[in-house]
């Protein structure tokens, strides 16, 4: 079974996701907000062996937490991220221009591109290169579990905001139409922030792609 722990981290309210395979133990950590150490802790608590860290894309709300995970679990999990986006975790996610600094935590070694697939134990998830929210954004889709997490691109009722450095309103309503909007209606999107929805949600209720 894919079982997904989500807890809501830092100072704007992040969506992090614990996902693993129950059956052989393996778990990521996709887009640790904050306090690496207590996701650390609640994957030791449960008895899975972190394998990776897996990054929707490089802003500071997202990756502030890499550093404490890779503090508490040896050898360190190896830290996925799409190319366009390093640049953007260089300079710590972006936090200077909000008057923070964090530390980003272990480079990242996987570089991400579309099309590619990355594993959980025994179950697949597709990257969907989806830039607009930043260069590098990426969205991870199994289609056998039906659920996308997709990072900023979209929320219940809203989209990633596009006026960030990198980021293009244009570019992002793009990624939404090719990337999510053709994923079938019943697919879960767990998203940055905000509840769960889903794809035939949003394409029927959400304002910005009426």
């Amino acid at each position: 079974m894919l079982e997904i722990v989500s807890t809501i981290l830092g100072p704007v309210e992040t969506n992090t996701y614990i996902v693993a395979d129950t059956q052989t133990k393996e778990a990521v950590v996709i887009d640790p907000a904050w306090d690496g150490h207590v996701l650390a802790a609640e994957v030791r608590r449960r008895g899975w062996r972190l394998t990776a860290i897996w990054l929707t894309h490089a802003h500071f709300d997202h990756i502030a937490g890499a550093a404490g995970i890779a503090a508490q679990v040896q050898p360190p999990p190896a830290v996925a991220l799409h190319p366009a986006d390093l640049p953007l975790w260089e300079a710590q996610g972006g936090a200077p221009f909000f008057g923070m600094r964090i530390d980003p935590g272990p480079r990242p070694t996987i570089a991400l591109a579309h099309g590619q697939t990355l594993h959980v134990g025994r179950f697949v998830f597709e990257v969907r290169h989806a830039p607009g929210h930043t260069a590098g954004h990426v969205v991870f889709y199994s289609p056998e579990e039906k659920l996308a997490f997709c990072g900023d691109v979209i929320f219940m009722g809203g989209i990633g905001r596009t006026d960030l450095p990198g980021g293009s309103y244009k570019t992002l309503m793009h990624s939404i139409q090719t990337q999510i909007l053709t994923l079938p209606d019943e697919t879960r999107l767990l998203s940055g922030h905000g509840p769960e929805t889903t794809v035939g949600q949003e394409r029927l209720e959400n304002p910005f792609l009426s």
